[in-house]
């Protein structure tokens, strides 16, 4: 389930709720520095997100109930659902004003809407939603926004790329973020460099499509590229990690990365959605299950420390029981650790929406028997972690992380952006516990 990732702070003129991914979280921070500087008050920005139908539902009862307890704020309403369907939230008579995706990282945008917003509005003027294909270029504020950090400086999420040129049958992200472009390589090591001269210790660089890295810049740079060239040039930083891959996408530079630099933390999480070949087909996506099974295995061999991650779909359409039994074979076969499981949810507009629909209460039951999987799969590796030696980084309230992300709790509290070695005495079944 898309849950809010940031609840509204009273004390704040301008106010963020986030859904979604944390791309929305980055851009979030950033609308509402652009909001306040130019001068908005008594307003609340929604930052919607599209991946689900369930997902837009949420968005809008959000917005009633911010308006419910706060009838004279006004609500501005961004992000991918905005983008995808903003006459819908146009018609609501709680808002006042819809951004686009492009629109809500532009300051001049932001000086509008205050201006517009001592208007009585229709829905069809509320609107300010241009074409996202058009976009070319990535915008400013995907490096010279404020970090989004873990307290103390510990880690620095850096968006290096957006959009996505691939059309996946059930996935409507790519009309609400655009094609795929890159920040310069360039720009990403000074916005690095800055970051960890500010005392941030762990890097993790993030996007829509971030295995797409490069393809529209001079020379078509790979994410390979852009990892070795990062931690060349900035020695000074101790973990480096990457955020949601398409194994499929993996280049050769970056698989003798992940092989060779220590520095690049051994976490992957993969977008494999489905375990069958001919579900995965449906979905079109771009590898088969033996590709998925084949890049864990190759890639353990060359860091047997590595840990994987995954998306995965319960009940797509026409997926039948031997189909849906192959995903949650998938978990042993690919050694995965860390499930996100996700109910077949669909979107109106994709190619999925209109294929055989399975049973709602079957896909609640597939994506059960998943998460059930994946938390047997996660006992495991924790069980495995304990008697281990392991190098870990502190945040706050006594937590930290190991290098395969894996959460532990300290047997007493450290400065967050601290690293140290402890050794793993147990778990509680959900994180380690430090001896």
């Amino acid at each position: 389930m898309t849950m809010p990732l940031a609840a509204p702070a009273p004390a704040s003129p301008v106010e963020v709720v986030s859904f979604g991914c944390r791309l929305n979280a980055l851009d979030s921070a950033s609308a509402k520095a652009m909001a306040g500087a130019a001068g908005l008050e008594n307003a609340v920005i929604v930052n919607t997100c599209a991946v689900t139908a369930e997902a837009v539902k949420q968005a809008r009862q959000t917005i009633r109930r911010l308006k419910r307890e706060a009838p004279t704020r006004r609500i501005i309403v961004t992000g991918c659902a905005a983008q995808t369907e903003p006459a819908r939230f146009a018609a609501m008579g709680e808002v006042d004003r819809v951004l686009g995706n492009a629109e809500k990282t532009a300051p001049e945008a932001w000086q509008a809407t205050r201006a517009a917003l001592d208007f009585g509005l229709g829905s069809e003027a509320k609107i300010v939603v241009g074409d996202i294909m058009a976009v070319r270029e990535t915008a400013p504020h995907l490096l010279d926004g404020p970090a989004d950090t873990i307290e103390g400086h510990t880690r620095a999420f850096v968006q290096v790329q957006d959009g996505c040129d691939h059309r996946c049958t059930f996935c409507v992200i790519p009309y609400g973020r655009g094609n795929s472009r890159s920040v310069p390589m360039g720009a990403v090591v000074a916005r690095v460099r800055e970051l960890v001269e500010q005392g941030t210790r762990e890097i993790v660089l993030t996007g829509v499509d971030l295995t797409s890295y490069g393809a529209g810049l001079p020379g078509a740079p790979r994410l390979g590229t852009l990892v070795r060239t990062l931690l060349r040039h900035v020695p000074e930083l101790p973990r480096l990690r990457l955020s949601s891959l398409d194994s499929v996408e993996v280049d050769d530079e970056l698989r003798r990365a992940l092989a060779e630099e220590e520095r690049l933390m051994p976490h992957l999480h993969l977008s494999l959605q489905a375990g069958d070949d001919l579900i995965l087909k449906r979905m079109k996506r771009r590898h088969s299950r033996q590709d998925a099974i084949g890049f864990c295995r190759a890639l353990r061999q060359a860091r047997p420390d590595v840990v994987f991650g995954a998306d995965l779909i319960a009940g797509f359409p026409t997926e039948s029981e031997t189909a849906f039994r192959a995903s949650l074979d998938l978990v042993d076969a690919c050694g995965l650790t860390h499930l996100h499981v996700f109910p077949f949810s669909p979107r109106p507009g994709t190619p999925a929406a209109r294929m055989p629909a399975v049973d709602p209460a079957l896909v609640k039951e597939r994506a059960r028997r998943l998460r059930e999987k994946g938390a047997h799969a996660l006992l495991r590796h924790l069980a495995a972690e304990v008697g281990a030696r392991r190098e870990v980084l502190a945040e706050r309230g006594g937590l930290a992380r190991t290098k395969s992300f894996t959460p532990v709790r300290l047997a007493s509290a450290l400065a967050p952006g601290t690293l140290t070695h402890i050794r793993i005495a147990g778990h509680d079944g959900v994180r380690l516990i430090a001896a």
